[in-house]
This record gives structure tokens, C-alpha cells and sequence, in this order.
């Protein structure tokens, strides 16, 4: 305010001092001097800076850089802010995606040691399967044997029977078979 409140009291002295120069400057019929030529354009230059100097006041022109260059000073914090708060998720991100990486191959490792461990209890009881299955079946192979050895037997005996009769048929009379017989419905007889 200073400086504006100077120029509007030194503009109207300078006007006054110009004016006096010139009136003292000559009369009628003398040449214009170099400062009469000028004198309007000067005073027209002050008028000009007085004006600019007002409306400039009147603007508020230092107010508005002022409040411009801290709106750009908080858009600049801002902005660090912003960046500091990605690097900061970024960083967290790529921290879980480490802890991600780790989880999977805990994860696979586990699968595979339980693959391991399912292959091996299922190999165990193929095996103790098949013992099974080779045990019923010699079982099944030794009942079936001793079924045919006393099939075999009761066959074989039947055949000796019956060889044994035709052979005594052919050896004893009708007398000695009668005779056997009834000895052996006796004996039938005292048993029971």
C-alpha cells in the first residue's frame, strides 16, 4: 500500500510542476520545447502505472499467488502423501503375496506327503488283502482236497464193498451167506 499511496501523491505534483515548466517555458511564437512535446505522454504513463498499480491493489494480486502457490504446495504434500501411502500397500501386497507363495507350497508339500502317506496305507492293505485272500484260498483249496479224498474214500470204499461182496458171492454158498447174515443181524441185534 505503500508504494501506490506514494505514486497517487507524487502523480498530481509531478502534473502541477509539469505545468508550471511549460507556462514558463515561453510564450507565443516560440518553439516547443522537448519536454512540451512529451508532456502528455508522460502524464499518460503515470495515469497509466497509477491505474495499474490500483487495480492491482484493488485484485488482491500478491493475495492471489500467495493462495495460489499454497494450494500448489498442498497438491504437492498430497500427492507425496498419496505416494507414500501406495508404496506403502504395494509393499504389504507383495508381502501377502509372499505369505501367499508360502501357504501353496506348505500346501503342495502337504498333499504330496499325504499322496505319499495314502500310497503307502493303500499298499499295505493291497498286501494284507492279498495274504487274505491267499489264506481263504488255501483254506478253501485244503477243505475242498479233504472233500474229495473222502469222496475218493467213501468211493474207494464202496467199490471195495462191492468188489468184496461179488467175491464172496462167488466163494460162499447160499448156506454160508445165509449164515453170515443172520450172525450179523445178532450182532446188529446185541448192540442196540
Amino acid at each position: 500500500m505503500d508504494i501506490l499511496h506514494k505514486i497517487l501523491c507524487l502523480a498530481p505534483a509531478a502534473v502541477l510542476l509539469t505545468v508550471s515548466l511549460s507556462f514558463a517555458s515561453g510564450g507565443e511564437g516560440a518553439e516547443p520545447s522537448l519536454f512540451n512535446a512529451y508532456f502528455w505522454a508522460i502524464i499518460n504513463f503515470l495515469i497509466l502505472v497509477g491505474l495499474l498499480v490500483f487495480m492491482m491493489k484493488k485484485m488482491d494480486i500478491k493475495g492471489y499467488f500467495k493462495k495460489r502457490t499454497e494450494l500448489i504446495e498442498q497438491s504437492l504434500k498430497e500427492a507425496r502423501e498419496a505416494k507414500e501411502l501406495a508404496q506403502k500397500a504395494l509393499v504389504q501386497v507383495e508381502e501377502r503375496l509372499k505369505i501367499k507363495d508360502k501357504e501353496i507350497e506348505e500346501i503342495l508339500k502337504a498333499a504330496r506327503e499325504s499322496g505319499e502317506r495314502e500310497t503307502g496305507r493303500l499298499a499295505e492293505e493291497g498286501d494284507r488283502l492279498k495274504a487274505r485272500i491267499l489264506e481263504q484260498t488255501r483254506n478253501n483249496i485244503d477243505f475242498e482236497v479233504k472233500q474229495a479224498k473222502e469222496a475218493i474214500k467213501q468211493e474207494a470204499v464202496e467199490i471195495a464193498m462191492e468188489l468184496a461182496e461179488k467175491k464172496l458171492k462167488e466163494k460162499l454158498t447160499k448156506e454160508e451167506q445165509m449164515k453170515l447174515l443172520e450172525e450179523s443181524i445178532t450182532k446188529i441185534e446185541g448192540k442196540n
